[in-house]
């Protein structure tokens, strides 16, 4: 087939079938277009998913006639110089969008520029520019398109249902609407006003308000702030403690000078700084926005513009994952407020009898006799004065001074494993377990990182069973654990001897350790970071080498891990993101209760 230049009308198709992949696509230009057009208010209609309309109007400069005509014209475009391409200070710049969403669909702009007297009009029915007109509007623009993809109906059969495709097009505003909190935002789709975004001030406080609107109360009352700074580039925003976590990444919002975008850079900083915070399989809550110069960044690497392409991508990998991890270890002990919440609403009950159904009525059963009455009115009420049992060993006398300390005292130990503990305004449960599992692995991290850990020889060597890989597999990684404080060689076929152990392991488990480190390694093979492996290692060490559960207490003992807990970051959560503590508020308790 012969070389043949082909006509403009496919040409847009083609650019539209790049940069137009469902309605979310086209909403997402359009809003792009009022940002840059200094937008304080942004109206988005959209009626059957958006394919039969999307309507974007703002209250930003709007355009004068000449540059209405050339807004519809390929590559034409206000906000790109031709000197310097890798220069981008706008949001939209490619000069695509307007052309190629009107070669496949029917579309009208109507715009006032501001100061102007007169608003101007141009419609585009798919690839056919209609002529300018006079028309009727405030100052700003307003473009509206119908009949979306109505030239390449073969593309209808890609799309998903009407509710899934508006479900996209609320995110395409949302993440807008997070980089612009100073900007109103306004979402109707069909007959149904679905999002409503009212300005915010200016800073952290307003950008706070912004971010709960959208990801929850949840997530803004355990908002922290991140801040950093790299040479020229900075990092702001904020994120959820580890403690507040969900299964997806669909909570997770990435910027970079005021772009959503979905890198895998920026992604894989995010699960480094929250490293061993994180249950696996789990993802945080956050919104970072990156800011570093135009010519830093290569947002041109997509039509979409959702990828992009640092200079310094290690820098600013190394900016994000320092500047969260900062931020996390600046909270300290502190876990998220809404385990007590989840807590409280578990224990709120229906108010019926023990072992009858909640969906039987119930009606307190009548005495049979006056005189069974009177018994009952007659029983002795001065046995309930006196303890029931002796319950010296579990219940510690209230230290005023530790109930002003976030973890109060501690004042019983329940099941051998929760420790409970009173402050001011309310309870503290601690899982006695995870708290010093994380206490102990911290303190090894930080002795690895001094150097060494500290070991301790056994009297009596330690011999362990196990198979020949299992063998293998801790007999190479020997040095490795040598730094780690576990001394460890072949023991003849299928065991190993252990003749040093790591000092904080105490009289903790060596057979089981070494089992699970056995079988640790055979799982994750030698593809893993020494310092990944070192970690995990330390992980399994700080699980075999702090309190059990089932061990019985002291008072000084609960208090001393409750003031660690206190010293030691990251002890909300243990080694397997888990809370380590719960804490009840005085007056929701008193709520569960009736009592306000």
């Amino acid at each position: 087939m012969a070389i043949r230049q082909l006509s403009p009308e496919t040409i847009n198709r083609i650019a539209a079938g790049e940069v137009v992949e469902r309605p979310a696509s086209v909403v997402k230009e359009l809003v792009e277009n009022a940002l840059d057009a200094g937008a304080n208010e942004i109206e988005v209609v959209t009626a059957s998913g958006g394919l039969s309309l999307i309507r974007v109007t703002d209250d930003g400069c709007g355009m004068p006639p000449e540059d209405l005509v050339l807004a519809v014209e390929r590559h034409a475009t206000s906000k790109l110089s031709e000197e310097d391409l890798f220069c981008i200070r706008t949001l939209g710049f490619r000069g695509e969008a307007l052309p190629s969403i009107g070669s496949i669909a029917r579309l009208t702009i109507l715009s006032r520029a501001k100061g102007a007297a007169e608003a101007f009009a141009l419609g585009m029915d798919r690839g056919t520019k209609s002529a300018l007109k006079p028309a009727a509007g405030n100052e700003g623009t307003c473009v509206e398109v119908r009949d979306l993809f109505s030239s390449v109906p073969a593309r209808l059969k890609f799309l998903k249902s009407e509710r899934a495709e508006n479900q996209a097009v609320s995110e395409v505003v949302k993440r807008l609407a997070m980089a612009h909190p100073e900007v109103g935002f306004t979402l109707t789709t069909g007959e149904r006003t679905g999002l409503r975004y009212p300005r915010e001030t200016t800073g952290s406080e307003g950008l706070l308000q912004r971010l709960g609107r959208i990801m929850g109360r949840e997530f803004m009352d355990d908002a922290v702030p991140i801040s950093g700074v790299r040479e020229n580039a900075s990092v702001a925003g904020f994120a959820g403690l580890p403690t507040l976590h969900r299964p997806d990444a669909a909570q997770q919002f990435l910027f970079v000078n005021g772009r959503p975008v979905k890198d895998k850079l920026l992604i894989g900083a995010v699960r480094g700084a929250y490293g061993d915070l994180m249950p696996r399989g789990r993802h945080p809550l956050l919104a970072l926005f990156l800011s570093l110069p135009p010519e830093e960044v290569d947002v041109n690497v997509h039509p979409a513009k959702v990828e992009v392409r640092f200079r310094d991508a290690g820098g600013v990998r190394s900016l994000i994952v320092n500047a969260l991890r900062a931020a996390l270890l600046a909270e300290g002990h502190r876990a998220t407020a809404a385990n007590g919440t989840s807590a409280l609403q578990e224990l709120r009950p229906n108010v019926i009898p023990f072992g009858r159904p909640r969906n039987e009525i119930y009606a307190p059963p009548r005495s049979s006799t006056a005189s069974g009455l009177a018994e009952a009115m007659q029983a002795p009420l001065a046995v309930l004065d006196a303890p029931s049992a002796d319950a010296r060993a579990f219940i510690a006398p209230v230290a005023d001074e530790f109930q002003d300390r976030p973890l109060g005292a501690a004042r019983a130990q329940l099941h051998e494993n929760y420790i409970v503990a009173q402050t001011r305004d309310g309870v503290v449960i601690v899982d006695q377990h995870a708290a010093h599992e994380r206490l102990v692995y911290e303190r090894l991290k930080a002795m690895l990182s001094d150097g060494g850990i500290s070991r301790q020889g056994l009297l009596v060597p330690v011999v362990v069973n196990l198979d020949d890989d299992e063998v293998t597999a801790l007999t190479e990684k020997a040095e490795e654990l040598m730094q780690l404080g576990l001394a460890l060689e072949r023991f003849g076929a299928g065991a190993v001897i252990v003749r040093q152990v790591p000092a904080l392991l105490g009289d903790g488990d060596v057979v089981g350790l070494v089992k699970d480190l056995a079988a640790d390694i055979v799982r994750e093979g030698v593809s893993s970071a020494l310092k990944d492996r070192l970690l995990s290692v330390c992980a399994t060490i700080a699980c075999h080498g702090s309190v059990r559960s089932g061990r019985r207490l002291t008072p000084e003992e609960m208090n001393a891990l409750l003031r660690d807990m206190e010293a030691t970051p990251y002890s909300g959560q243990c080694n397997h993101g888990r809370p380590t503590y719960v804490e009840l508020k005085l007056a929701d308790i008193e709520k569960l209760f009736g009592r306000r």
